[in-house]
């Protein structure tokens, strides 16, 4: 049952952002606009050839490679967390894959990526993006914190080893 969490999760991760770029393009004209509060958060649809604030615009070849990449990293380094036992790693990088691939799909079937949410000045992105900037926070984070509660564990046995040996332990 936990192999098939990772998938599962992932397959709700990009079925939540093509259902809602699915809802815009049928609903709604590019550029087209629909205040929810003020102009400070609308839904604004958007056709987006590049990547992260449309970086390599227009060059599907760069956006494809690029992607591809990554997404394929993000699921080698989840395996090898998930095999470490760091499975709050593992479901962040699964975030992150899952958005890629999400935005991926666009990009192969459409040659654009839908967005729509727009907050404020900020650009104009959608779910899977969401799930790719919050997974890549989260997973700073975690590696931090991951990482530093390892190495005080390295600290602590070292220092328990130098007391076993007669050692002052400092």
């Amino acid at each position: 049952m936990r192999k098939m969490l990772y998938p599962l999760i992932a397959l709700l991760v990009i079925a939540a952002d093509q259902i809602t770029k699915y809802m815009v393009r049928s609903n709604m004209k590019v550029g087209e606009q629909i205040p929810v509060l003020g102009n400070w958060l609308r839904i604004y649809y958007v056709q987006n050839t590049g990547t992260a604030f449309s970086m390599f615009a227009g060059n599907r070849f760069v956006t494809i490679i690029l992607t591809s990449i990554l997404i394929i990293a993000c699921l080698a380094f989840a395996y090898k967390e998930h095999k470490d036992g760091h499975s709050i790693i593992s479901l962040l990088l699964t975030f992150i894959a899952a958005g890629g691939i999400s935005n991926m799909i666009d990009r192969l079937s459409l040659g654009y990526v839908t967005d729509m949410i727009s907050c404020g000045s900020f650009a104009v992105f959608n779910v899977a993006d969401i799930f790719v900037t919050c997974g890549c926070i989260l997973t700073m984070v975690a590696v931090l914190i991951l990482y530093r509660n390892e190495e005080s564990e390295d600290k602590s046995n070292a220092i328990d080893s130098s007391d076993s040996k007669g050692g002052t332990g400092v």
